[in-house]
């Protein structure tokens, strides 16, 4: 079975998931919840890194930026040990305890929340071809018919929308900075009737227009890197870039990016992204759509996020915090999450049908 195969059976599940449980909802979020020993992308923690070369007399010295490169951006998989067996059993499986979810889910609304890459397309060398098949747009369209749905990316808007072609969809891109409602399907709007419209980061964009320019000047020599204008925010992709350079390209990245105190740079799934150094990300963006919809200072409403990226991680949180909703994360290896649940195998997609 295909990567992409893989990828949107289990997205697909947790979408057949999310429409069963509209017909029955509630607060189901579990408080307790012991952090994984294994870090993301089931690898050692950096500090855990550390530790183990200094017990060994390691003297040698560790670049911390290329060492979370690496640890974001994994080139072999974990191997089943007791740690990936103890993260299952705090992060179970949301189709083995499908039938607990509805039991327990009983007069709430649901409000969906869905990453792109990696969760509805897969994982692709050229981001550009991170194309969703035509059976993933139609579950999604099904989910969007019984409730609110959102597209929650780190693309650029007009982008993710291009990917999805679905207008009845909320769109979040830059990483929740530039949000706009749909143009038809559901009318649940903000206060006095408005559409939503939120770009909280707006006058960034001559500054990520000018780093966007000088970095691409800088990494054309370095096979592989590309980097992608995401409007509010910017990605420099090293998923076929040599390991072996990988600390060229970061050092060349950080360079520009010590120019510009206003903007912060973090790590992806081999991707470092360059955003404004404002407080907003993919969980302000989960709360501004819920205040838009009337949900902020609900009791009735179940937000499921289903997501598989770090920055998936602000949202959980928030899902936490409010100790209400359900957080799912996309991932076969054990990571470091706020998710409550998890998809991983592409088998479980055959469980379930279509409601």
């Amino acid at each position: 079975m295909t990567n992409q195969n893989v990828v949107n059976s289990d997205a697909k599940s947790g979408l057949t998931m999310a429409i069963a449980v509209a017909m029955s909802e509630s607060n189901i979020y579990s408080a307790a919840m012991s952090k994984p020993l294994v870090a993301a992308n089931g690898y050692f923690s950096r500090k855990k890194l550390i530790k183990k070369l200094e017990t060994n007399g390691g003297g040698a010295r560790i670049n911390a930026f290329i060492d979370s490169m690496r640890a974001s951006s994994p080139t072999r998989r974990a191997s089943e040990t007791e740690d990936q067996k103890s993260w299952i059993i705090h992060h179970p499986s949301a189709l083995s305890v499908f039938e607990d979810i509805m039991n327990a889910s009983k007069g709430k609304e649901i409000v969906v929340f869905l990453d792109y890459d990696g969760t509805l397309s897969p994982i692709v060398e050229d981001p550009e071809r991170a194309f969703m098949t035509n059976e993933m747009r139609a579950a999604v369209r099904d989910v969007a018919k019984f409730f609110p749905t959102a597209i929650v990316s780190g693309r650029c808007r007009a982008k993710v929308y291009n990917f999805v072609k679905l207008s009845e969809l909320y769109y979040a891109g830059s990483h929740g900075m530039d949000i706009q409602g749909p143009t038809k399907g559901h009318k649940k709007q903000r206060k006095g009737n408005q559409s939503v419209f939120c770009q909280p980061a707006r006058e960034f964009l001559p500054m990520i227009d000018e780093v966007h320019k000088i970095l691409l000047d800088k990494i054309k020599f370095i096979p592989g890197a590309k980097v992608e204008n995401n409007k509010f925010c910017l990605s420099v992709h090293f998923r076929c870039v040599d390991e072996k350079i990988w600390s060229e390209l970061g050092e060349q990245v950080r360079e520009v990016i010590k120019g510009y105190p206003k903007l912060r740079l973090s790590q992806g799934r081999k991707v470092l992204e360059i955003r404004p150094a404002i407080k907003w990300d993919k969980g302000n963006a989960l709360e501004f759509l819920l205040e838009s919809l009337g949900y902020d200072k609900s009791n009735n409403v179940l937000p499921v996020y289903i997501g598989d990226d770090r920055t998936d991680e602000d949202a959980f949180k928030v899902l936490r915090k409010r100790g209400q909703g359900l957080g799912i994360l996309v991932s076969k290896a054990p990571k470091e999450t706020n998710a409550s649940y998890s998809l991983q195998e592409p088998s479980e997609a055959s469980t379930m049908k279509m409601l």
